[in-house]
């Protein structure tokens, strides 16, 4: 896909892995629309962007909230079209054992990123396969591949997310339209900072893995989409636990549980 005069919507892109990727996209001509719950942080990255000559639209959305989905999906589609490329990146949620989440926060976990996912998604299809042509790509967490404890609804929803992903792509196989899913390592953003107390609970085994910036999270991105690959998992150590992972699921299980957090 040449990214050049392409639309991208671009989820959770007031910070971090969003932020860049949708500089990125811009860089390389794309019309970016950047979607997050508003604020100056949103305002300011479509300031940096249409600064260096990008074309950038920000839409301020609860992705929590189905409504707001919808509007959304009406108005990008009114004012810039049905989006080429449709990154599903927005994430929250905290690192807990499932009775210590209260539950407005495990439905906040669950809505973001699984059932924003799910819904824009939606939204969008019929206009990409009506055209023939398009490309989803979803943004998911090592802990879709090597579940840890003490983070049990944020690894349910990030399995969630990664059954989505699955499925559109046999659903949308023969249509024109692509699905990607990008699974990138612990990344140094400030989810870490968002999250209190998460960043404890990684297993020792988990940080033999090598940390990444946001703006090479974009970059992998970016190049997925130009070469139209299915699946992009980096650095080569996460790429290698997921291997194990499938190969010996039981082995890759101890040791996460054995370095990992007890009660």
């Amino acid at each position: 896909m040449r990214l050049s005069g392409k639309v991208a919507v671009v989820t959770g892109a007031s910070q971090g892995i969003g932020a860049a990727t949708a500089r990125t996209l811009a860089g390389r001509g794309s019309v970016v629309v950047l979607v997050a719950r508003g604020g100056e942080a949103l305002d300011e990255q479509v300031e940096r962007i249409t600064a260096t000559g990008g074309s950038a639209l920000a839409v301020s959305a609860d992705l929590a909230d189905v409504e707001q989905i919808r509007a959304l999906a009406a108005r990008v589609t009114a004012e810039v079209g049905v989006p080429d490329v449709l990154v599903n990146n927005a994430g929250v949620g905290r690192w807990l054992f499932l009775d210590d989440t209260p539950t407005a926060e495990l439905a906040g976990m669950i809505a973001l990123p699984f059932t924003a996912a799910l819904h824009l998604t939606r939204e969008f299809l019929p206009g990409m396969r009506a055209r023939g042509s398009g490309r989803v790509v979803t943004v998911n967490s090592p802990v879709s591949r090597l579940p840890i404890p003490g983070a049990t609804g944020y690894a349910a929803s990030r399995y969630a997310l990664r059954g989505l992903t699955a499925a559109l792509r046999l659903d949308l196989r023969g249509t024109g339209v692509g699905v990607t899913e990008v699974v990138p390592g612990k990344v140094s953003s400030r989810y870490f900072v968002n999250n209190p107390g998460a960043e404890e609970r990684i297993p020792g085994v988990a940080r033999l893995i090598p940390e990444v910036t946001p703006d090479a999270v974009a970059d992998r991105i970016a190049r997925a989409l130009e070469r139209e690959r299915d699946e992009v998992v980096f650095p080569w150590q996460l790429k290698a636990f997921d291997v194990a992972g499938r190969v010996a699921p039981g082995l890759t299980g101890y040791l996460a549980w054995l370095t990992g957090t007890h009660r």
